[in-house]
């Protein structure tokens, strides 16, 4: 039997229902992180791949009330819904979790329209991501972030190369809140290890930002003058 809770009240079990490549994924990163995962699949040849990976990998149709019924699935309190392209299947499924009292309803949506039919029958959270993943890419491309990651508020947290007016200077000398409106969460130096930001911290030339802010604070930050990438 899966246990309900975890330490500090956080899941130590969660349902995935669709184990493509974004189902996958995700129940592996729940595995990694000592959670017991019940992944569940119609695909035969899928649920054999996994039989090995997840604490427990179940052949079953997710929008067969009755069969999720039989798995337990009301005595968890979080599940993810990972199926995308069958939107029927993906919402039927949502129902199912719905109705067997999960409280917590992860869920995949693949356009605008699909999640709003997810949130309108249940889901507590519906993520896209493949609009999530497009848009760190676009960051990326664009030269001035290496990596990107907004939230549905306007907010964002970037990791990008400090701008020439920061170099050789102390968090608080430079004043990047109060010029820029971002906050400097993070550096790191070339060759060393992340380190949390303090006002006393120096930059240099070469170091990387992990910095946070609204969407377009963090963006026009990222487009300041200075070194990119790997050029010093």
């Amino acid at each position: 039997m899966l246990a309900k809770r975890g330490r500090r009240g956080g899941a130590s079990a969660v349902a995935v229902i669709g184990l493509g490549r974004f189902g996958s994924a995700v129940a592996e990163s729940l595995v990694r992180q000592g959670i017991d995962v019940l992944a569940i699949d119609e695909d035969a040849e899928r649920v054999q791949r996994f039989a090995d990976e997840f604490t427990h990998t179940v052949q079953a149709d997710a929008t067969d009330g009755e069969a999720m019924r039989q798995l337990g699935l009301g005595q968890l309190d979080s599940a993810v819904v990972a199926i995308g392209s069958d939107i029927e299947a993906s919402v039927l499924s949502v129902i199912t979790l719905v109705e067997a009292g999960v409280k917590t309803i992860y869920a995949k949506a693949i356009t605008r329209k699909h999640g709003k039919i997810l949130q309108s029958i249940g889901a507590t959270k519906v993520i896209y991501p493949e609009y999530v993943m497009g848009t760190r890419v676009a960051h990326m491309v664009s030269g001035g972030l290496s990596d990107y990651l907004e939230f549905e508020d306007g907010f964002a947290i970037a990791r990008t190369y400090a701008p020439t007016e920061t170099w050789d200077k102390d968090l608080a000398t430079s004043a990047v809140r109060t010029h820029h409106r971002i906050s400097v969460v993070g550096v790191k130096r070339p060759g060393q290890p992340f380190e949390y930001a303090v006002p006393e911290t120096v930059i240099g030339q070469g170091d990387e930002l992990v910095i946070s802010g609204t969407t377009e604070d963090v963006e026009r930050f990222s487009g300041l003058k200075g070194t990119r990438h790997h050029e010093v």
